[in-house]
């Protein structure tokens, strides 16, 4: 069952505006096994992290440290969380994430599906 979706987009030039102009965005934004990537790949995590925000309903006192972006040995993106974010998730009962990141054009997007367990039948 479909527990939430998120959806964002990014320019990636004004992100790295902002990343040039804001000392500490990039350590606040991302972990240290983030922070070296490009930017095209920076903006398309950061669209992820907050789509995923977004299939959670946005709570308040998310911290960004605590959604990373992985990418298994074939490439594909996975979410995993710990902290503020693990614990909205489990409220929301999710036990499972649909994740898919693009960049192309200057923006980067990033669509979240959150999946939790299927309803019990009614008989």
């Amino acid at each position: 069952m479909i527990v939430g979706i998120g959806m964002d987009v990014v320019d990636i030039a004004r992100f790295q505006g902002q990343l040039e102009r804001t000392p500490g965005l990039r350590e606040r934004l991302f972990v240290p096994s983030e922070r070296g990537l490009s930017t095209q790949s920076l903006a398309a995590r950061f669209a992820a992290k907050e789509a995923i925000a977004k299939a959670l309903g946005a709570p308040v006192g998310m911290n960004w440290q605590h959604c990373t972006i992985a990418l298994d040995a074939a490439g594909a993106p996975s979410v995993v969380l710990d902290g503020t974010v693990a614990d909205a998730a489990r409220a929301r009962g999710v036990h499972a994430w649909h994740l898919s990141m693009s960049h192309d054009g200057g923006l980067a997007t990033a669509m979240a599906v959150a999946e939790g367990p299927a309803p019990a039948d009614a008989e």
